[in-house]
């Protein structure tokens, strides 16, 4: 192997330990290549003017208008989170399964969907349902691992719902890598895949893994009642014309807000940043509806300044890091040990697959898109048959499962950051399994029926 390689491999060597040592992800992401890069220099196997291109790949990130959307759709999120919607969504739907067997995690799942495809943020989600779904099922009696593990999945839906911040930060990086796929096969005039081709990509599956987590969730009511039993009939149940009017009362506004970003980007009306404007403007009309906006919108604008600083100094330090490990001719590399793997295309898959399943031990949804994907994603849209929508939502999918499986899952630490004393980490950690193992069902959904990723895209945009 050459020097320069052997120097590509000690960086991702280095990353991981750093990052394993609990150094902060940018930091490490941007020091570990500008140490690299001068021993590259010193030892000639690269010239450290190539860092020269790094303001110009900074201006271009900064100026990405398909990364706009980002900020735009924290925006909505947490004021979503701010306006008691949520609050209203699950007490409203408690009421209205609560008296039937695993009725209080039925209703868990369907508000976190509907919250998952307002706010597409994981953390505010998982707060949300942590802080008032989570005391509800335990006070009624419910098994603490399956209501931490019930609410622990439902909120890591917001990772593969549009409009998802992973699924604008994977269309734009694997974007950029299909392209520089087919301009590497004398394809001159490349197709684009974008933002929407994901969304529209995400929906069936997304539905799907709804629909396995409420088969799970009825199997248990059936199989073990007392770990999900029904609230008592009392005071908690609405009926008839009330529970009519209390539904219209509180889906109708988010239902109205999730159709209009949405309905914009898959019919073609918008683009997800031009839709995650209509998205942040009507969140603060529905804010407006419930609580005075002067009280809300300083911490709102200060919440989202600080989500989107971690994503971009993240996304900043991982361009450092694809630019030397580029020049280093890892890249080369990679695409090369890809290639010469047996199966094919689908050893190369199943392998990528693997490795950000187990990265997803030691590094943050986020980290994994910037620093793996641009690295690995051009080496296999170059191969014959990897669709870039079904390989885009098969990471995204694989990226969910890494937000929630133990010991590092993110989802797993904000919800020991909220949840009652009652609920231990091992209530968490043992509850959540049943809802990995049912991701990676999805997964190999998705290995044998490609279909259920790319149907859509194409009968909407025909390719």
């Amino acid at each position: 192997m050459p020097l320069s390689e052997m120097l590509a491999v000690l960086l991702v060597v280095a990353v991981v330990v750093a990052l394993m040592a609990g150094y902060p992800v940018a930091l490490t992401l941007a020091g570990a290549s500008l140490i690299f890069a001068t021993f590259g220099d010193i030892l000639g196997v690269m010239s450290f003017a190539i860092l020269g291109a790094l303001p110009q790949r900074i201006f271009g990130v900064m100026t990405n208008e398909v990364l706009l959307a980002i900020p735009l759709f924290i925006f909505m999120g947490v004021m979503l989170e701010r306006s008691r919607i949520a609050e209203d969504l699950l007490e409203t739907m408690g009421r209205l399964f609560g008296t039937l067997r695993g009725g209080l995690g039925i209703s868990a799942v369907i508000v976190g969907t509907l919250l998952a495809a307002a706010k597409g943020v994981v953390g505010a989600t998982t707060v949300t349902m942590g802080l008032i779904m989570l005391p509800t099922m335990l006070r009624f009696g419910y098994d603490a691992r399956l209501a931490a593990g019930t609410v622990a999945a439902t909120a890591t839906l917001a990772q593969i719902f549009p409009p998802a911040t992973v699924l604008v930060l994977l269309g734009d990086q694997l974007g950029n890598a299909y392209q520089a796929a087919q301009l590497s096969k004398g394809i001159f005039a490349p197709r684009s895949l974008t933002v929407s081709d994901l969304f529209a990509g995400a929906l069936v599956p997304a539905f799907a893994l709804v629909a396995l987590y409420l088969i799970f969730l009825v199997a248990v009511a059936v199989a073990r009642p007392k770990a999900s039993p029904a609230i008592p009939a009392g005071g908690k149940a609405l009926r008839g014309i009330k529970m009519f009017r209390r539904l219209v009362e509180v889906l109708v506004a988010p239902l109205a807000l999730i159709a209009a970003v949405l309905g914009s980007i898959l019919g073609g009306v918008a683009t997800p940043t031009e839709a995650a404007s209509i998205g942040a403007v009507g969140a603060i009309l529905l804010a407006a509806r419930k609580t005075r906006l002067s009280t809300v919108l300083m911490p709102v604008c200060e919440k989202t300044t600080q989500i989107v600083s971690m994503i971009f100094l993240i996304l900043i330090g991982a361009t450092m890091f694809s630019l030397v490990f580029r020049a280093l001719g890892g890249d080369d590399l990679v695409h090369r040990a890809l290639s010469n793997l047996p199966g094919g295309a689908a050893g190369a898959v199943l392998t990528v697959m693997l490795a950000m399943f187990l990265l997803g031990f030691v590094m943050d949804a986020f980290e994994i898109i910037f620093v793996v994907v641009p690295i690995v994603a051009p080496a296999l849209l170059v191969m014959p048959g990897v669709d870039p929508v079904w390989l885009g939502i098969m990471m995204a999918v694989n990226l969910q499962t890494s937000y929630m499986h133990p010991p590092l899952g993110p989802t797993l630490f904000f919800l020991r950051g909220v949840a009652p004393p009652e609920i231990t980490t091992r209530h968490i950690y043992v509850g959540i399994i049943p809802f990995v193992l049912i991701q990676l069902l999805a997964l190999v959904a998705l290995w044998f029926v490609p279909g259920l990723a790319t149907a859509l895209p194409r009968a909407l945009y025909g390719h």
